[in-house]
């Protein structure tokens, strides 16, 4: 039995099981107390989100308003889409290990669903690019609210949004299915500009609006927002900004700052 290994365990997010319980359950807590006069947000049903990659202590609380919505939803299967950061490719790979493993104990990958993916949207599975921080950051939460679904993992380079695009719309005709998309937003700007630059993002995620998305969004996951921004209007889900932050919020340094946000997206 193959293995998509943890490897960035203990760097990105804690290695031990406990400490990750702890992180998930502070960020909850806060949640809570925060939202205890108006729950709506914390109750939405998304078939998709967005979401960020960085470390847990950086990110997780952005992550996981959105994350943490996959537990009031009735799905077996979770299709996290990722942009690659260590290897260049052309194109997109599919994982077909046949576990993906957590600190908080392994995934099942749908082996029958990503069959189905490579046949269809010929895809091709190169093992080197899957030691990858922006998709495997999300399997702990998943691991957490929704145990028993099965997940799947797609990894992008240079890749056209439009093939992504047909992929996530193929995935979204199965009510039993959400699709995860990672990305951060500008990188090492002062706290001025990376807010200026993130509120193109963020307008543009509110507005399904793939030609705002570049007048200047600095996302690393542009390509996996675009496509997810024209499935949205197309099958006509809402957009629903969810939190925005910058490493800022936890580090203080507003020198070189990297910008967050999570975003759900809801049948009207």
């Amino acid at each position: 039995m193959s293995i998509r290994e943890a490897v960035v365990a203990g760097q990105f997010y804690p290695s031990n099981p406990d400490e990750i319980k702890s992180m998930i359950e502070h960020y909850n807590q806060i949640l809570d107390e925060h939202f205890k006069d108006n729950d709506t947000t914390l109750n939405l049903k998304p078939r998709a989100l967005i979401v960020p990659h960085a470390g847990y202590v950086y990110s997780g609380f952005t992550a996981n308003i959105a994350l943490r919505l996959l537990r009031y939803i009735d799905i077996n299967h979770i299709v996290v889409i990722g942009p690659s950061h260590r290897v260049h490719l052309d194109g997109t790979s599919i994982s077909k290990f046949d576990n993906y493993q957590t600190p908080l104990g392994d995934l099942a990958i749908d082996k029958e669903l990503v069959s189905q993916l490579e046949e269809r949207f010929n895809l091709k599975f190169l093992p080197e690019v899957h030691q990858e921080h922006s998709t495997e950051v999300q399997m702990p939460f998943i691991k957490t609210y929704k145990p028993d679904a099965s997940v799947v993992e797609l990894i992008y380079g240079n890749e056209d949004p439009n093939n992504l695009a047909e992929i996530i719309e193929y995935l979204l005709e199965d009510s039993q299915t959400a699709v995860l998309i990672s990305t951060d937003l500008s990188h090492y700007y002062d706290i001025e500009k990376a807010n200026k630059l993130d509120s193109i993002c963020l307008n543009a995620v509110d507005s399904l609006s793939i030609d705002e998305l570049h007048l200047g969004c600095e996302a690393c996951g542009k390509i996996g927002m675009e496509a997810m921004l024209s499935v949205a209007k197309k099958t006509r889900l809402k957009p629903v900004v969810l939190d925005y932050r910058t490493s800022a919020d936890a580090s203080g340094d507003e020198t070189q700052v990297v910008g967050y946000m999570s975003a759900a997206f809801i049948e009207e």
